[in-house]
């Protein structure tokens, strides 16, 4: 799971379903130190021991909290919680709208704040998703990106989940002020607990789906992860990337005169 528990968390579902409808399924590609290091995950050994353990905790409490909460906690219920937590990370995602230049968007998110706060019993009903001002989630992560800072190579965070360098720099900040408790006087630890089962109760057919599909998790999660925070620095329009056969053709020779 993610440091930003919705973020990530929405993040694995969005890259799952993205790569599940371009038809990937990835192979074991180091898992036995057999194939050449990964440029984009030279620390793959380790990660794969950090993912493992990862998920031992999520199958051994997580995941079975998280399904008590769907099957015994009311649809209304796990809603409210659900738009509560999302009216407070869209605080945060307001800000990064701004100092990534984006101000026609951060305008629109500040105004979902807005709407939802006052008309929507402090976040916990989605009145701004019914005036169209749907909900463009950005983090530090996204914005360090804007600026020019390169990812660097993929980590596995402990109990966090996939992230790289450059989103890892971003996890303090993201979580001190996505807190619900900076911004009312509630409990750090319990809002933490609440928020991380809620996600998870929403992603439980998600990953069930992912381990069926997959050859290899940590892989497709790793690739899947990757693509889509390129993608989404990028506003859905990433540069294309060279091949590198473009380097090995000459250029074409200039037409002789008639």
């Amino acid at each position: 799971m993610n440091g930003r528990p919705r973020g990530l968390a929405h993040a694995l579902a969005g890259v799952l379903l993205a790569l599940l409808a371009a038809g990937c399924a990835s192979v074991p590609a180091g898992g036995n130190g057999a194939a050449a290091v990964n440029p984009a995950d030279p620390w793959e050994r380790w990660n794969r021991k950090v993912y493992a353990f990862n998920e031992g905790v999520d199958e051994a409490v997580v995941a079975p909290v998280a399904r008590a909460w769907r099957d015994h906690v009311p649809q209304l219920l796990r809603t409210g919680v659900s738009n509560f937590f999302g009216n407070v990370g869209d605080v945060w995602s307001t800000a990064n709208h701004f100092l990534q230049g984006k101000v026609g968007s951060g305008l629109e998110m500040g105004m979902r704040v807005l709407s939802n706060t006052l008309f929507g019993l402090g976040g916990i009903l989605d009145p701004a998703t019914e005036m169209r001002l749907p909900r463009r989630s950005e983090d530090f992560g996204q914005t360090l990106g804007v600026w020019g800072l390169p990812a660097g190579p993929y980590v596995v965070l402990p109990l966090l989940g996939p992230s790289s360098v450059r989103d890892a720099v971003g996890v303090p900040l993201d979580r001190y002020a996505g807190a619900p408790s900076l911004y009312m006087d509630i409990n750090a630890f319990t809002a933490s607990a609440l928020q991380l089962v809620s996600v998870r109760a929403e992603l439980l057919a998600t990953t069930a789906l992912l381990g069926e599909v997959s050859l290899d998790k940590y892989s497709f999660v790793r690739d899947a992860y990757l693509a889509r925070r390129r993608d989404l620095v990028y506003d859905g329009a990433p540069p294309l990337e060279k091949m590198d056969d473009d380097f090995d053709d000459p250029p074409p020779a200039p037409a002789k005169g008639g």
